[in-house]
């Protein structure tokens, strides 16, 4: 669907032939722009409330570039995960607005202010090696317009610590809690509050850890029922899905 096509359609709304829910959900579903190499979907945000978000592992530099590119002509956030400094060396020669998060390693471009979350995300992790996906988690929920409060190396071989912190906990509306070793946390903190919570697991651990499996079955296997999991080292899918449930 092309400009002139675009025009037609508000034109038949303008007549009253067409009514703006129908026109909108024409418009759902405007074609794909083609790369080559990438199809970018330009009317994810319209479908999904988010643009679409580039995974950078696998993917060159200058196809890096090139997609982010495209999606930033479009408005709105643009993020881009598990990103390298070369990726964001050959996006920001393009787009020269563009953020560089080392830890969560993801490139952001950050045009749109707007809260859209309702209340408080927190983003709690056990130890100071699971920050990366914390903070991987903490952008994506960022990005889609959450206030996000973060609360780091609180693990259960010091439990203590996670309990001079719960007044942090009960103000948040989602609690995103990032654990490898035993994957415990998630069960505790959902012990302590009555919204959801939402665990990942992280590829932390001695070897019987098997790079983030044990926390994962601990994870699925826990007692409170206020818990889901998502995938081993899944920041970005937490935080998604914590910007949506902040939303409703």
């Amino acid at each position: 669907m092309n400009a002139e096509s675009i025009h037609k359609l508000f034109e038949q709304v303008r007549r009253g032939k067409l009514s703006p829910d129908e026109a909108v959900e024409r418009v759902r579903h405007l074609p794909f722009e083609d790369l080559g190499f990438a199809k970018v979907d330009h009317h994810r945000a319209l479908r999904n409330g988010m643009p679409e978000v580039i995974f950078g592992q696998g993917k060159t530099p200058a196809q890096m570039a090139s997609i982010f590119s495209r999606l930033a002509r479009h408005g709105g956030n643009i993020l881009a995960t598990r990103a390298t400094e070369k990726q964001f060396a050959a996006v920001k020669k393009k787009v020269p607005k563009t953020e560089y998060r080392s830890l969560a390693r993801a490139i952001v471009l950050q045009r749109d202010q707007k809260k859209y979350g309702k209340g408080i995300i927190a983003v709690v992790s056990a130890g100071t090696s699971d920050i990366p996906v914390a903070e991987e988690a903490v952008v994506t929920a960022e990005m889609m317009g959450n206030d996000v409060e973060h609360l780091y190396d609180v693990g259960v071989a010091g439990i203590h610590r996670l309990m001079a912190n719960r007044a942090s906990l009960t103000r948040a509306r989602v609690v995103i809690v990032c654990a490898g070793m035993e994957g415990a946390l998630p069960s505790v903190v959902g012990g302590l509050v009555g919204v959801p919570v939402i665990a990942v697991p992280t590829s932390v651990g001695y070897g019987a850890a098997f790079k983030g499996l044990a926390a994962l079955l601990g994870m699925m296997n826990s007692c409170a029922s206020n818990v889901s999991v998502v995938n081993i080292d899944n920041g970005f899918g937490a935080g998604y899905v914590a910007a949506l449930i902040n939303r409703l």
